[in-house]
């Protein structure tokens, strides 16, 4: 199962396996305080989109296609999701993130798509 939160809140045993989904480091973190035990920035998304995004040159819908066309279209960032998805079968993936808007960020997007994989691979799991 997934989990969502921001990076700036408290550490909890709770989380699990804590993975940073942001491409650049959160300002004001040290990175020991942070607990990570993960930090692919292949899936954030790109310098690019990010930048798009944030200049308010796409609206969320349309960064969000944009998105899911990045992890969909790389076999590193598929591997890397895979992976997440296959940890979180039998234990929770806290997606830790630096963005305020908690209404309208990739996580969101990532999250969906982490989480449609995970029921693929369920899938998969119970036609054997």
């Amino acid at each position: 199962m997934f989990r969502r939160k921001r990076i700036y809140e408290a550490v909890e045993e709770s989380d699990g396996y804590r993975v940073l989904v942001d491409r650049l480091w959160p300002r004001g973190v040290k990175k020991e305080e942070a607990q990570l035990d993960a930090w692919p920035k292949e899936i954030a998304p790109s310098k690019d989109l990010r930048q798009a995004f944030h200049q308010a040159d796409l609206d969320f819908e349309d960064f969000s296609q944009a998105y899911e066309e990045e992890l969909e279209g790389n076999e590193e960032i598929q591997e890397t999701c895979l992976d997440l998805a296959r940890r979180a079968r039998d234990h929770r993936v806290t997606l830790l993130y630096a963005s305020k808007n908690e209404e309208e960020n990739h996580v969101l997007v990532l999250e969906a798509y982490l989480a449609s994989l995970l029921k693929g691979i369920r899938t998969d799991l119970e036609g054997d």
